[in-house]
């Protein structure tokens, strides 16, 4: 079992470890970066930055409480029942559910994204909109699923506590300084919305593969995720490009 000590600061091996797992806590953070941007952006303007501060702040609590409880943590893996030939355990029925949520969000999103005069099918509109309480109930709920995933991983790359904890800390630094840039992003161009919302409908179903015992690899996840934002990026460069010849255009032909 993990025990908490800096013995890792005085060997290369430790140094290691420490930038892979601080690498991997970061990646792991996009999927979050997304679902809070996304759901932060259906709350009143002076009501995001708040809510993104505190909602990551929260996880980053919850994250610490739930490294002071890794014997736990790592128990989960045990499995409770069999069902349809497969053993499973807590950390199976967490990933489930939290797929299940994240599909059944995506998949609502989406729908308003699609139909946005249907409000009634607006999960974060109306009055939960003005819930600043909710969005932050909704931010822990799904960074519980992935904090428990990490963690689990986590001990599979090292055995030092301290370098799960400073993982944690620099993944949830580099969350609150990238959070508000890219909820602007996203809001300044509708269709990366959409793509976003994919990503996390994606994500959602790996999630429930993974549970069910069919295990993804994350790689596969994120590079289709970079090839798609890429081509995106694309898409953006030359709607610019068009917008200014346009711009150009008109001028020309006023004077």
């Amino acid at each position: 079992m993990p025990e908490l000590s800096f013995d890792f600061l005085f060997t290369a091996e430790g140094w290691i470890a420490m930038a892979a797992l601080i690498a991997m806590e970061v990646v792991l953070g996009i999927d979050n970066l997304i679902f809070i941007s996304i759901l932060t952006n259906k709350l009143p303007a002076e009501h995001r930055a708040r809510a993104r501060r505190l909602g990551i702040g929260a996880a980053l609590i919850m994250r610490l409480i739930l490294l002071a409880t890794i014997a736990w943590i790592v128990g989960m893996t045990t499995p409770v029942f069999t069902a349809f030939g497969h053993a499973f355990s807590w950390r199976d029925l967490i990933l489930i559910a939290g797929g299940l949520f994240l599909v059944w969000k995506a998949t609502k999103e989406i729908h308003h994204t699609v139909d946005p005069v249907d409000h009634k099918d607006n999960v974060v509109g109306g009055a939960v909109s003005a819930s600043l309480g909710g969005a932050i109930f909704q931010i822990l709920l799904l960074d519980l699923v992935f904090s428990v995933d990490s963690i689990i991983t986590a001990v599979g790359m090292t055995d030092h506590l301290a370098i799960m904890y400073i993982a944690v800390l620099v993944s949830i630094t580099v969350m609150l300084v990238a959070a508000t840039p890219l909820a602007n992003f996203i809001e300044r161009n509708p269709t990366i919305v959409m793509l976003a919302l994919s990503f996390l409908l994606m994500i959602g179903m790996s999630l429930i593969a993974d549970g069910m015992g069919f295990h993804v690899p994350k790689g596969y996840i994120y590079a289709a995720m970079g090839f798609s934002a890429f081509v995106e990026g694309l898409n953006i460069i030359a709607r610019r490009k068009s917008a200014g010849a346009a711009e150009v255009a008109e001028a020309e032909d006023r004077a």
